[in-house]
């Protein structure tokens, strides 16, 4: 039994050597060469799955210590009998963390002293975006939101129109009845003449990138439409700018970790032993904004992606996780 992880996955190493022969590799490092004998593949976002990287290898199960499957073909992997499985939740306390210290820091510059009367629009509420909504409302703001899969909210116009501050937690999606790929596209952003803050943690191309350079309101962003490359104009007007790093805690990376030993026990019927994380995965019962921007402070962050733009992947790859924001 071989395994390839890619070694950017934390709290893996020594976990699955009970059982199989297992081969830490760089992203890059992992090739169609590299994966032929394997029998399974972990992977974070860098890694793209499909026919190119899989034709002809023994591989049957892709686990990815991630919330998205954006970068796994999903068809390809159940015609050609691949399990594929990701970390749904994971790490969402930690996204959510990043958007309100976004908030906070955007509030701090506004000389807006109260959240009251501030609508905040959550397009999307799965893991992450109900922790942003259950937070939002016990910090007084006024929330809306939309999720037309869920048939949760109103509609997206609407909330575009009457929202000060709009933060998007969906998947990165092209087909199906609600594709998400330019959601925020030229019409949805002239519609937004109230907002003032627009937030993207979830996935760069949600926003249509292009359309967003003519819009007037201040930027949180963390995830880019052509990451690791990324629009001069957009990193140089940002309030918050950073590597795609918002689910980076070190409760997160545990709670991927552990999600895929958990599938890979079921998969293949072992009993490897699955580390308990402590902190919740539905985030934090009660926060403030004071507590939240304590445990993260993203302007040191947005001074080191600006000065070094090109940096972009070190700069993600050598960020220290931290802790989520406890009670």
């Amino acid at each position: 039994m071989k395994i390839v992880v890619e070694n950017r996955i934390p709290y893996i190493q020594g976990a699955l050597e009970p059982v199989a022969h297992v081969v830490y590799l760089p992203a890059a490092d992992i090739t169609a060469d590299a994966v032929r004998d394997a029998d399974a593949l972990l992977v974070r976002t860098r890694t793209r799955c499909d026919a190119t990287l899989l034709q002809g290898s023994r591989v049957r199960f892709i686990g990815s210590a991630t919330i998205g499957t954006d970068h796994i073909d999903l068809a390809w992997c159940r015609d050609h009998g691949i399990t594929v499985c990701n970390a749904p939740g994971c790490n969402a306390p930690a996204v959510a963390q990043w958007v309100f210290a976004a908030i906070a820091l955007w509030l701090q510059r506004s000389g807006i002293a109260t959240t009251h009367g501030l609508t905040l629009g959550v397009i999307g509420v799965g893991h992450v975006g109900s922790i942003v909504a259950r937070w939002a409302q016990q910090l007084g703001f006024n929330v809306l939101l939309n999720d037309p899969p869920r048939g949760i909210g109103v509609p997206l116009d609407e909330l575009l129109a009457i929202s000060d501050i709009v933060t998007a937690h969906t998947p990165l999606t092209r087909d199906g009845l609600w594709p998400t790929w330019h959601l925020l596209g030229e019409r949805e952003l002239a519609g937004m003449a109230r907002c003032r803050l627009l937030i993207n943690a979830a996935r760069g191309g949600i926003i249509d990138e292009a359309a967003l350079q003519d819009w007037q309101g201040d930027l949180a962003l963390d995830c880019w439409e052509g990451e690791p490359s990324l629009n001069p104009d957009l990193l140089h007007r940002a309030l918050v700018a950073t590597p795609h790093i918002a689910g980076y805690s070190i409760e997160g990376k545990q709670r991927g970790t552990a999600m895929m030993i958990e599938a890979l026990n079921h998969h293949y019927g072992w009993r490897l032993p699955v580390p308990h994380i402590a902190a919740p995965a539905q985030g934090a019962a009660t926060v403030t904004l004071q507590d939240i921007l304590a445990s993260f402070d993203p302007r040191s962050l947005t001074v080191s992606l600006k000065s070094s733009p090109t940096q972009f992947e070190p700069l993600r790859n050598t960020y220290p996780l931290r802790h989520e924001v406890a009670n």
